[in-house]
C-alpha cells in the first residue's frame, strides 16, 4: 500500500510539475494564428533547431518555471517549431528567422509584433514577454493601424524593425511616411539613416528625395565617396529598368553602356551589364542567353566570390546540357568547396560530375553532401536521389 501512495505521489507530483511550465501546443501554424485571434492573444513560438545549446537550455531552466508558464499560458497561444523541419522551414522564411533561438510573437492576423533572440534568464524572459503584451501591441491589426494614417514615430519605427527581412514593402511603406514626416528642423540619427539607405532601392523611391536634399547629414556618417558611389548604383538601377526591352525579352547593351559608361567608367559599365543580363535571363528562364552570358563573364574565375559562381554552377546543372559548357561549371563549384565543404556545393558538384561522365567523383561528392546534411540535421533526398541514379 506504501509503494502505491509514493508512486501516485510522485505522479501527481511530476505532473503538477510538467502543468508549472510553458504549454506548447502542437498545431499548424494556421490553427495557430485562429486559435490566437479567437482568444484575442499573441501567439509565441520559440524558433529552436535541435543541435541549439542554448535553446535546450532555455527548454530546461526557463520554460518549465511556475512564473514563465502562469504569464506565458494566460496571455499567449504558445508553440515550438523547430525551424529545420517540415513547416518550420516556412515559419523560418517568412520572418527571416537565422539564429537559435528565436522567439517570435505574432497576432491574430499572423504579423510579426516582437523578434528577440539567445538565451535569457527567467526574469529577463518575463520582462521581454510582459512589454510586448503591452496595450499597444493589442490595439489591432499593424497593417489596419498603418491604414487608417496612423504617423506616430515610435509606431514606425516599430513596423521598420520588425517587417524589415519578413514583409520588406510594408517596412519599406512605414519608413517613407516616417521619414516624409520627419521634421527638417530635426537632425537625422545614423540608426535614421541606417534606415533610410536600407529601404533605398531607385531614384523613384520617396525617400530618394530625402536621400539627396539632406545629403550633409547624410555624410557625417558616411564617407562622401561611399555616398556618391550608393547614389550612382540607384541612378544605375534606373538605366537597368530602362535597358530592359520586354517585347523582345532582351537588354538594350548599346544603350545600357552608352548611358552608365559616363556615370561609372567603362569596367564598371561592363560589370553592371553582365549582372543584369545573368539576372533578367534566370527570371525570364532564358537559359540559352544565361549560358552564353555566364561562360562569358566567368571566364577568370578566380575574380569572382565563389558563392557567385555556386549559383551559376547551380543553374548550369539544372538547366544547361553542352558538356563543356557543364565542365566550365564544375570548376566553379569546386572554387566553393576548396573554400569550405558544405551539403549544397558538394552536391552540385556531384550532379555535374554525373551529367559530364565523371561517375567516380560524383559518386563521392555525393556521398560526402549526403553525410553532411545528415550530421546537420538537414534533408539529404537530393544527394541520396543523386546516388539512385549514379547506381
Amino acid at each position: 500500500m506504501k509503494s502505491i501512495v509514493t508512486g501516485l505521489f510522485i505522479f501527481i507530483s511530476l505532473f503538477s510539475f510538467a502543468q508549472d511550465g510553458i504549454q506548447f501546443q502542437e498545431l499548424p501554424f494556421k490553427d495557430l494564428v485562429a486559435k490566437a485571434k479567437k482568444e484575442k492573444k499573441l501567439v509565441f513560438i520559440d524558433a529552436y533547431a535541435s543541435w541549439c545549446g542554448p535553446c535546450k537550455m532555455m527548454e530546461k531552466n526557463v520554460f518549465v518555471t511556475k512564473s514563465v508558464g502562469d504569464f506565458f499560458n494566460k496571455n499567449f497561444v504558445n508553440a515550438r517549431i523547430d525551424m529545420e523541419k517540415g513547416e518550420g522551414r516556412e515559419v523560418a522564411a517568412k520572418f527571416g528567422v537565422r539564429s537559435y533561438p528565436t522567439y517570435l510573437f505574432l497576432n491574430g492576423d499572423g504579423e510579426l509584433v516582437s523578434q528577440n533572440y539567445g538565451y535569457m534568464e527567467e526574469s529577463m524572459f518575463l520582462l521581454m514577454a510582459q512589454d510586448v503584451n503591452s496595450p499597444n501591441n493589442a490595439k489591432g491589426s499593424l497593417k489596419e493601424r498603418f491604414a487608417k494614417g496612423e504617423k506616430d514615430p515610435e509606431f514606425l519605427i516599430n513596423i521598420i524593425k520588425l517587417n524589415s527581412t519578413s514583409d520588406f514593402e510594408f517596412a519599406k511603406k512605414a519608413s517613407e511616411r516616417y521619414f516624409e514626416n520627419k521634421k527638417k528642423t530635426e537632425e537625422l540619427t545614423k540608426d535614421e539613416i541606417g534606415y533610410l539607405l536600407y529601404f533605398l532601392k531607385s531614384t523613384e523611391d520617396p525617400n530618394y528625395k530625402v536621400f539627396v536634399s539632406r545629403k550633409a547629414e547624410v555624410i557625417k556618417f558616411l564617407p562622401e565617396k561611399t555616398y556618391s558611389d550608393f547614389d550612382h548604383q540607384l541612378i544605375l538601377s534606373k538605366i537597368v529598368a530602362q535597358s530592359i526591352d520586354e517585347k523582345n525579352k532582351q537588354i538594350n547593351e548599346d544603350y545600357f553602356m552608352k548611358t552608365a559608361e559616363p556615370l561609372v567608367g567603362k569596367d564598371e559599365a561592363i560589370t553592371k551589364l553582365n549582372q543584369t543580363k545573368l539576372a533578367y535571363y534566370e527570371q525570364t528562364a532564358n537559359f540559352a542567353e544565361y549560358e552564353k552570358t555566364a561562360l562569358e563573364y566567368y571566364k577568370k574565375t578566380d575574380s569572382f566570390d565563389p558563392n557567385e559562381l555556386l549559383k551559376a554552377a547551380w543553374i548550369f546543372s539544372e538547366h544547361v546540357k553542352n558538356k563543356p559548357s557543364l565542365k566550365k561549371a564544375a570548376e566553379w563549384a569546386e572554387q566553393s568547396v576548396m573554400r569550405g565543404e558544405t551539403s549544397e556545393n558538394t552536391y552540385i558538384l556531384a550532379k555535374i560530375y554525373f551529367l559530364t561522365g565523371n561517375i567516380g567523383p560524383a559518386k563521392s561528392f555525393a556521398e560526402m553532401s549526403r553525410n553532411i546534411a545528415v550530421q546537420n540535421n538537414k534533408d539529404a533526398g537530393l544527394a541520396e536521389e543523386l546516388l539512385k541514379q549514379i547506381k
